[in-house]
């Protein structure tokens, strides 16, 4: 474990608390008959968490589909939640490509209708706007490696968010308007023994401010391993962060009633003495403890994008 990663793991968390964790939720296929019973579960369990949203309609076909702020029912059920204490996050324009023009409408919008710009961007498969996305998140071999392997899946998809004169871009709007931006993944469960330097910031990538890792957990089976009893026992030993990024959309409910599995996990996570806040909250805690540092050595970002990269080669994903 290399230096950095020995400090962080002494973070002392709010109140006494031995652990923290939070779930960020990819909005891809939710609706109002699908995700708000597994809200009113965790608002039940006092676990307030992050919810991206896509603010503008669809204006082409989408990929996935679901609820935007521009469905006036979704959106007043997203301000419900919004003023419960849940941080609303972006995933960009909407679930297509935007232009330039269009994600900054986007934005405005956002603002519009939660009161502030969002705090958290997540990029969103297939957006040509995608921020450093792609191989554009990695250097040297590792982008080279990845450029080979998804030339072999045929899933080469090319990103120009950062990209100036591109009719995508919008880097400077998302350097002046967004703190944080989601980039690596690990199938652990403590984020944070996988990305000890998050929240970072990367002077090769000068459009994003500051970047953060998630723990992957695509759906309720995902999710249900990743936090089993075994995990969150060692999340509490540890004293680590599991920032877990799902789908409340893929399989935790089913006619208005909440998964049992799931019910059963996040009720035995939430007797646990964690510290449960949305993404930001947390990450704005870590820069202030000792030891943080806003940029750290390139070195030290290339490892992450070696671990990255190992792990989605050897399991064969994207």
């Amino acid at each position: 474990m290399c230096a950095s990663e020995e400090g962080r793991a002494a973070i002392e968390w709010p109140d006494g608390k031995r652990f923290a964790l939070t779930i960020v939720d990819d909005t891809e296929g939710s609706t109002l008959e699908n995700v708000p019973p597994v809200y009113d579960l965790l608002r039940s369990l006092g676990l307030v968490t992050t919810k991206t949203v896509w603010p503008l309609g669809f204006r082409r076909t989408p990929r996935f589909g679901g609820g935007t702020l521009g469905d006036e029912a979704y959106r007043d059920w997203v301000l419900e939640l919004a003023q419960s204490g849940f941080e609303i996050a972006l995933h960009g324009g909407t679930d297509h490509s935007s232009t330039r023009g269009e994600t900054i409408a986007a934005i405005d919008r956002f603002r519009e209708v939660i009161g502030a710009d969002p705090r958290v961007h997540v990029n969103h498969f297939g957006q040509r706007e995608g921020m450093y996305w792609g191989d554009a998140r990695l250097d040297g071999l590792p982008a080279a490696a990845y450029r080979a392997a998804t030339r072999l899946l045929r899933s080469d998809e090319r990103y120009y968010g950062h990209v100036e004169g591109s009719e995508y871009f919008w880097g400077d709007v998302c350097r002046e308007r967004i703190e944080y931006v989601r980039n690596f993944t690990t199938p652990g469960v403590n984020t944070l023994r996988f990305d000890p330097l998050m929240p970072y910031h990367d002077r090769r990538r000068p459009y994003v401010r500051f970047w953060f890792s998630s723990s992957e957990a695509p759906d309720r089976d995902g999710f249900c391993r990743l936090l089993s009893d075994r995990n969150q026992d060692r999340l509490v030993a540890e004293g680590g962060l599991c920032i877990v990024y799902t789908h409340f959309a893929f399989g935790f409910s089913d006619g208005g009633r909440v998964d049992p599995r799931f019910r059963r996990t996040i009720e035995r996570l939430a007797d646990l003495p964690g510290w449960f806040a949305p993404v930001s909250t947390i990450l704005d805690h870590i820069r202030t403890r000792p030891g943080w540092r806003p940029e750290p050595p390139v070195h030290d970002i290339r490892r992450i994008q070696r671990r990255w990269l190992r792990g989605r080669l050897r399991h064969g994903r994207r």
